[in-house]
């Protein structure tokens, strides 16, 4: 959720329900080893607005399954998100909350031995939360991916459809789009690269709407310990639109297997590259 909009006053301003820059660094077009697996994202941003900058920490836990059943050939997984998220509106007092959930399935499809593509349906769950979305909706997400030689090149587009248009307090909904970018390398345990992300309302052609949008590139480090998969990342927006001024934000990602099937359960397994990646 774009928490950091909490602060501005307009009741013509819209927000992505999905945080922007939410997946990169992850290659969701591609598929993930079999079992059931954790993504915890946390971040920290300030926004340089008047008269004092806004602040906020989005958590977000992801659990996701992949299955051993095929959809029309792809891998079928689920996923369920449980965000967290507290704001500081112009350094003020800190409120938290829990934001809106996401339910979702994903099918992904190899194209070749290191290209994927995967599809993504899902939807948010209504939120209480007053700085959060609260209207429900649906999300899909569109993702290719290419990881030969130790490369992630990733493209993952998120498109949302708003189930509502206005909230309770009389804040406009708009539907959304957001394009999270991933350029990285592996050297041995380490991953290197960069990453970048856009997000933008759709237009609505409601008088007096004013349409919010970002795009924010940055530098990513990663290291996959034996157990676990840390990945740790800064973004600054290049450019923004009705936001107020500019976001740094300063990322960080566990990705930590629960339980995978042991070779012997399944037959014929073919082993997968650690991607150590899940959405």
């Amino acid at each position: 959720m774009c928490a950091l909009l909490a602060g501005v006053p307009s009741v013509a301003l819209a927000r992505s329900a999905a945080l922007p820059g939410i997946t990169v660094g992850l290659p969701t077009g591609w598929q993930v080893p079999e079992g059931i697996q954790i993504n915890l994202t946390t971040s920290f941003a300030e926004r340089g607005t008047l008269p004092q900058d806004n602040q906020g920490n989005n958590n977000l836990l992801v659990f996701l399954w992949a299955t051993p059943w095929k959809v029309l050939g792809g891998q079928l997984r689920f996923l369920q998100t449980v965000p967290f998220n507290a704001v500081s509106p112009q350094e003020g007092p800190w409120q938290a909350g829990i934001a809106q959930p996401l339910t979702a399935a994903q099918i992904a499809w190899k194209l070749g031995d290191n290209l994927g593509v995967s599809y993504f349906l899902g939807g948010y769950w209504p939120s209480d939360t007053l700085f959060a979305l609260r209207s429900a909706s649906i999300a899909q997400r569109f993702a290719i991916s290419y990881v030969g030689d130790g490369w992630n090149l990733t493209a993952n587009l998120h498109y949302g459809t708003m189930l509502e248009n206005t909230s309770p307090t009389g804040v406009f909904y708009s539907d959304y789009m957001n394009l999270d970018l991933t350029a990285t390398k592996r050297f041995g345990k380490w991953q290197l690269g960069a990453v970048a992300f856009g997000s933008t309302d759709l237009p609505t052609g409601r008088p007096g709407y004013r349409p919010v949008g970002q795009f924010a590139a940055g530098g990513l480090v990663g290291y996959a310990f034996d157990k676990f998969t840390v990945q740790t990342f800064v973004t600054r927006d290049i450019a923004q639109r009705n936001l107020g001024g500019e976001e740094t934000r300063a990322w960080m990602r566990f990705l930590v297997p629960l339980w995978r099937p042991e070779p012997d359960q399944v037959p014929n397994r073919v082993t997968v590259r650690r991607s150590g990646a899940a959405d």
